[in-house]
């Protein structure tokens, strides 16, 4: 099926270029067609009169005082002349002069009085060859007529001259060519960078990510393709890389904690420990098994909300009792610990629509943060603000921590990415804020990055503000 869908294609040079070469073809043909039509009726209309002026001058010139037709000395000559200056085929027109009673006096070529009559009709006003025209000119004695000059001319010699075919057909010629290089060279044009990005996509596809577009070109949207594109491309080198270097570290991560407890129980099992520290052994076991646990249970989590599997709720919360409540369970698991948790909220009532077991989720995991940020210098201080604004909620968490680096700040949303900082201090799979952020957009919210220094880091969760949520 690909193959043959594959034969059926064609380049955008090729496909454009045909078809507006016989769309151009044959609008240029309709022109033609119609400027043929005018160039005819305008030239028989100029030629027609131009011969009647012509037979005017005969009429006149073969006019005698005495009321006789007399035709003058060098007759032939004069009609050379005029006929030069009328720009008439002698070849193609016929005269003919007849006295009052229709009997032939005068005519070039010479013809016979039966060859005149198979011409003409009886009264000598019209021809009987439809191929010709006759242009009749009365020749007047005072008021009345004397005879008649006729002038028989062709019809092709009145709407057509070589000349003006040749020069239609030259200008339809340059039309149709200027048109198809115009065309030919914009699809060009356009074709090239189209080619190389498409070669650069191959490129990608087949695993290899340091593609060069040397593209040059003026047009806006190309510079845009290629730019987009070149983006593209240095992303995914960089997710690829980030791939995988997360593979090798959630491996490790992995297999510390089983490391750790396999050693741990085997000394117990070798009886090379006393019963005390056999007993601390197993605790140090036991918690390693629950960090394993966080750590696949957050790989479990983030990949089921990645998917959409992972249920949502939409209840009517009150997130200032909400939060509060997060804040007293969060302390009583962290006694022991030296960190002082406030909450202030301004008065009124902060409704949202959301899940409660998710935005504990979000918030548990920025005091988890803040509490792996403290510092030995001071003691830890997580202030949390809420404030209602337009059409949502703010939850501000800030802390006097040790604050993200500058140089990491942009990529702390990034799946698996752990500073070098936090790298030492603790483990796991770098997946809380990523998780965090996706559970805040599934409800309409949003989890950013305030601000972050050496005396301190502020997040904000926002969430939607419904003065009336119905359950």
């Amino acid at each position: 099926m690909d193959q043959r869908i594959n034969k059926k294609q064609t380049s955008i040079l090729s496909y454009w270029t045909i078809r507006y070469f016989i769309i151009l073809c044959l609008g240029l043909a309709i022109i033609a067609l119609a400027a043929v039509y005018w160039i005819r009726e305008t030239a028989m209309d100029n030629r027609l009169k131009t011969t009647g002026l012509l037979g005017q001058e005969i009429s006149e010139r073969v006019a005698a005082p005495g009321g006789e037709i007399v035709i003058p000395p060098e007759f032939d000559k004069l009609l050379k002349s005029r006929f030069v200056y009328f720009n008439l085929d002698k070849n193609e027109l016929c005269l003919i002069i007849t006295d009052r009673q229709g009997n032939l006096i005068f005519s070039r070529p010479e013809i016979s009085e039966g060859q005149m009559r198979n011409k003409l009709t009886d009264d000598l006003a019209r021809s009987k060859d439809h191929r010709f025209l006759a242009v009749t000119t009365p020749i007047m004695s005072g008021s009345e007529p004397m005879g008649q000059v006729s002038l028989l001319q062709s019809k092709r010699s009145l709407t057509y001259s070589p000349n003006e075919i040749i020069l239609i057909a030259v200008l339809l010629l340059t039309l149709i060519l200027c048109g198809w290089i115009t065309l030919y060279s914009l699809s060009r044009k356009l074709s090239r960078p189209i080619r190389s990005v498409a070669r650069s996509a191959r490129q990608i596809a087949a695993g290899s990510y340091d593609v060069e577009l040397n593209v040059k070109t003026r047009e806006r949207e190309i510079n845009e393709l290629v730019g987009s594109f070149k983006d593209m491309a240095l992303r995914l080198k960089q997710l690829e890389e980030w791939r995988a270097l997360s593979l090798a570290g959630v491996t490790h991560e992995l297999k510390t904690p089983v490391t750790s407890i396999k050693g741990l129980l085997l000394a117990v099992r070798e009886d090379v420990v006393s019963p005390e520290e056999a007993e601390e052994f197993l605790d140090i076991a036991l918690k390693e098994s629950e960090r394993m646990e966080r750590m696949v249970a957050d790989l479990l989590n983030y990949n089921a909300m990645s998917s959409g599997s992972l249920e949502m709720r939409s209840d009517r919360l009150d997130v200032k009792v909400l939060v509060e409540e997060i804040v007293y369970q969060w302390k009583l698991a962290h006694e022991k610990d030296e960190v002082t948790v406030t909450v202030n909220s301004e008065d009124g009532d902060l409704l949202t629509g959301g899940d409660a077991l998710r935005i504990q989720q979000i918030i548990v995991n920025l005091l988890n943060n803040a509490l792996q940020a403290s510092t030995c210098e001071r003691p830890l201080q997580i202030g949390i603000l809420l404030t209602a604004c337009d059409n949502h909620i703010e939850i501000a968490v800030s802390d006097n921590g040790s604050g993200i680096a500058a140089e990491e700040q942009s990529q702390i949303f990034e799946r698996f990415y752990r500073g070098e900082s936090k790298k030492r201090k603790v483990r796991g799979l770098g997946l809380g804020l990523t998780y965090s952020r996706l559970l805040a957009r599934a409800q309409g919210g949003e989890l950013k990055l305030d601000s972050s220094s050496d005396i301190g880091s502020t997040f904000v969760l926002k969430l939607r503000h419904q003065a009336h949520v119905v359950n």
